[in-house]
């Protein structure tokens, strides 16, 4: 009787040390392939996308708001404040630090470039005609990979001229994807960080960001008719004085009906709902 009890207890000793073994293994697995995902935006990065960390993301645009020039259908002269209520600012081509025609040779999806200096943040941006969540769990060479992409889906369109755009990307551990958006919610980083910049296959498009807060779980686009003039002027009023206790915001900016709004949307560190980081357009540059 004892020998079977006996044998009873090693067997239950074993089959939980299997577990352990194996939910250990698969961890490590988990965690090799995270970080292979990583490397390999990395290596992207630095080679398709090398001239942004050499400066080539502020080289024209040190201080967007302090350009002097034309605005599109208007000339002369125009303020700082002025240019933050401008939907598109034309000035003269700049240089890219971006290869397309190399990247979407690796994928086609990919039709642009997001970059916020001192942060992780540094990814093509893709988008699939097919499934709107696609790479959510599928990385840039489309093969399956939890961290995923940084991505919009189908309602949005691919030239930046909604009123409203929403890129997605996963609050991952390591700080990759958009876990750094989380930088933000630090009230002096969020002061010495004020520009987004997104690259697109002929244009450098530059947002000053308005917002960081917490927010709930609502499909942004799906909830709000951003066509309906009445709608988006709440959105504008709630980027501006964000429904959230934690929360930062850039005073001085001029949000108006014209204005072309971004937001960057990943998961809170803890509990439901999103974190969003939401910019609008200051400057529209053409890249040669």
């Amino acid at each position: 009787m004892r020998n079977k009890k006996n044998a009873i207890l090693i067997s239950i000793i074993v089959v939980f040390a299997l577990i352990f073994v194996g939910a250990v293994g698969y961890l490590i697995y988990g965690m090799i392939r995270n970080q292979s995902s990583e490397d390999e935006y990395k290596n992207m990065a630095s080679s398709f996308a090398g001239g942004i960390t050499d400066g080539g993301a502020t080289n024209s645009s040190d201080n967007p708001e302090g350009y002097t020039g034309n605005l599109e259908n208007k000339t002369g002269t125009t303020s700082p404040e002025q240019v933050d209520q401008t939907v598109s600012v034309k000035v003269k081509n700049v240089d890219t630090p971006v290869s397309f025609e190399e990247l979407k040779a690796q994928n086609s999806d990919i039709y642009a470039w997001i970059y916020i200096p001192d942060t992780n943040i540094n990814y093509p941006v893709l988008q699939n005609s097919e499934d709107d969540n696609f790479y959510l769990d599928h990385n840039v060479y489309k093969n399956y990979s939890f961290p995923g992409a940084i991505y919009t889906q189908s309602c949005n369109k691919k030239d930046w001229t909604d009123r409203v755009t929403v890129l997605y990307g996963h609050n991952m551990a390591s700080g990759a994807m958009f876990a750094n958006l989380h930088m933000f919610a630090d009230s002096s980083f969020f002061d010495s960080h004020p520009y987004v910049y997104i690259y697109g296959e002929n244009r450098k498009l530059t947002y000053k960001i308005v917002s960081a807060s917490s927010y709930d779980n609502r499909h942004i686009i799906n909830t709000f008719d951003f066509r309906d003039d009445d709608v988006f002027k709440s959105w504008l009023d709630n980027a501006k004085n964000p429904h959230s206790m934690y929360r930062n915001v850039r005073s001085g900016i001029e949000l108006n009906m014209d204005s072309k709004m971004i937001v960057l949307s990943t998961c809170l560190n803890s509990g439901s709902g999103r974190y969003l980081v939401q910019g609008v357009l200051v400057k529209d540059e053409h890249t040669d």
